[in-house]
């Protein structure tokens, strides 16, 4: 009770087509009503000032630096890496289904897919972990960790691959490592407690948080806690999970109370830490949300709902915050983020200086494109860089291709629906289509 109220103190003190003949704008309405959930809660905390809602024309000389163009051939963690940022990935952008496999599960499947270099691992709401080899192009090994008393709740379950073996998290209070290659369950642990965070894996640890915001360091050998942090409680749950990132000597730690912890790998001890609610009212029921943390080379990118931050990784102090929000999962790149709004701006800022580079509204930019007066609401999922431009990839299966001045250079239908988000592999986009049947393209 004392590390809380100390805690807060110091808190405190720091205080599907685009037109009616494409298709591009089906179900945009649709979509947009479930997003905006996302952003209810919000509203009536932040009325002081409005979001960034401002078209920003690139200027003729902006140069955007990117990163090297990868081809890359494995997807270890929901969020491709340590980092949670993606790279600049290369793609034949041919458009081509090159495979299509049989339906992997007749259950609702987990929205992420990963990849070893041969098999594709993935589960589903019935808590079944499914392997299927890219190769051999049949699934290889499937395995339901739960009894029968625990059959009928849906799973909801977080895992990281690393060596062959699956780290699983779930809603339950489960934690369990199976080698899929041996077929073999190494360890399993009943924490009590729901799981709710992403996973991380750092030198001998497994790194999650549960549901009450208490941080934990797991022998990843044997399954037995090493160490636990306690941080804030939330009364009130929303969509927003614990965000966990890392480099090689720090770990970084988003709870849903709105702090950001850095931890030690090493000795495990708190570096330093800042709370980010931006909540009227500072209390262990104050709902607040944002898109997983990632890092890019020093910084620390949070964004939150209505703040962005870009924050020293060493030291947590913020070098930039700016009142503008992001739907999705933002991506950085040399020094440049790119962020979708939900006024539906695709932005770009320096994250040296907070500087606005460009800011294009994506639904006049694609009416424009198409010729077509019919201009309509486009849902994001997911945002990439591949071969240096950036795809915006669309709810309902488009794929917008846009340069780095903002100019839109392409626009494609994907031969099947996407189901889980798509992962870029060996000049390929792989993921499962609605029918959860595998889809590799070229």
């Amino acid at each position: 009770m004392k590390f809380y109220l100390s805690l807060i103190l110091l808190i405190i003190l720091q205080s599907c087509s685009f037109d009616n003949k494409t298709g591009i704008w089906n179900n945009a309405n649709e979509i947009a009503v479930k997003e905006d959930e996302v952003f209810k809660d919000f509203e009536t905390l932040y009325t002081e000032k409005k979001s960034f809602n401002s078209i920003v024309e690139p200027s003729n000389n902006l140069i955007v630096k990117l990163k090297k163009k990868k081809i890359n051939l494995i997807w270890n963690d929901k969020f491709y890496n340590n980092s949670n940022n993606f790279d600049n990935f290369t793609y034949e952008n041919l458009n081509q289904l090159i495979f299509k496999s049989k339906k992997l599960s007749r259950n609702k499947i987990n929205e992420n897919i990963l990849f070893d270099g041969k098999n594709v691992i993935t589960t589903d709401s019935k808590g079944n972990i499914i392997v299927y080899s890219t190769e051999k192009q049949d699934i290889i090994y499937q395995y339901n960790f739960y009894k029968k008393k625990l059959k009928k709740i849906e799973k909801k379950l977080s895992f990281i691959i690393e060596n062959n073996v699956i780290y699983v998290a779930d809603n339950i209070g489960y934690l369990y490592a199976i080698n899929y290659i041996d077929k073999k369950v190494i360890w399993a642990k009943n924490y009590k407690k729901p799981f709710r965070s992403n996973l991380k894996i750092t030198q001998d640890d497994l790194l999650v948080a549960d549901q009450d915001n208490l941080f934990y360091f797991i022998n990843k050998y044997d399954g037995n806690k090493r160490k636990s942090i306690p941080t804030e409680e939330v009364i009130l749950k929303n969509n927003f999970y614990n965000s966990l990132a890392n480099d090689n000597s720090n770990i970084f730690y988003l709870n849903t109370f709105g702090s950001l912890y850095s931890i030690n790998v090493n000795d495990k001890n708190i570096q330093w830490f800042v709370n980010l609610n931006q909540s009227l009212d500072l209390n262990t029921s104050s709902l607040f949300y944002s898109n997983p943390i990632i890092i890019n080379k020093n910084n620390v990118i949070v964004s939150s709902n209505p703040h962005l931050y870009i924050l020293n990784k060493n030291s947590g102090l913020t070098k930039v915050k700016l009142l503008i929000d992001s739907i999705i999962k933002p991506i950085s790149s040399g020094q440049k983020l790119f962020l979708i709004t939900k006024d539906h701006l695709l932005v770009c800022i320096d994250e040296n200086s907070g500087t606005v580079d460009f800011s294009i509204d994506i639904n006049q930019e694609t009416s424009n494109f198409l010729g077509t007066k019919n201009k309509k609401t486009l849902k994001v999922k997911m945002i990439s860089i591949v071969d240096d431009n950036l795809y915006l990839f669309l709810k309902n299966s488009y794929v917008i291709k846009i340069s780095m001045s903002g100019i839109i250079q392409q626009i494609d239908k994907l031969p099947s629906k996407l189901g889980t988000f798509p992962i870029f592999i060996n000049n390929s986009i792989v993921y499962l289509n609605n029918k959860n049947r595998l889809i590799i393209l070229d």
